[in-house]
């Protein structure tokens, strides 16, 4: 008489609960992938806003002259993106220094990106 060896394997339930498992791992997977790109496109327009409220400020440096009180808004346009921004100029305690406020928006002008502030001097003539 011959024994034939038995030959087990999975049984379906096992494998269904295996591919459960498997399913739910790869949705938390690209979930997390997902939320990294998010997040990585938002600091990117951050970043682009940061660098708009520098040339502003350097702008004003630049130009060597005494900014007038008030507030000034413009267009930026950085890597291809639109931003919009306004700067406010404030008087200080000393008079031959003016602090100026620069606030970058997005494009539609609603969501605040980046702030900066810096100073003006008068130049001593």
């Amino acid at each position: 008489m011959i024994r034939q060896a038995r030959v087990r394997g999975f049984t379906l339930l096992e494998t269904l609960v295996a591919l459960a498992i498997l399913a739910i791992a790869l949705s938390a997977a690209f979930r997390a992938v997902g939320a990294t790109t998010g997040s990585a496109d938002g600091l990117r327009e951050r970043l682009l806003a940061d660098w708009v409220a520098q040339n502003r400020l350097a702008e004003l440096r630049a130009a060597g002259t005494f900014p007038p009180l008030g507030r000034n808004e413009g267009e930026a346009e950085q890597a291809g993106q639109r931003f919009q921004w306004r700067e406010e100029v404030k008087g200080t305690p000393n008079p031959l220094f003016r602090r100026v406020d620069v606030t970058v928006f997005d494009e539609d002008g609603h969501r605040s990106l980046s702030s900066l502030s810096g100073f003006a001097v008068q130049p001593l003539q």
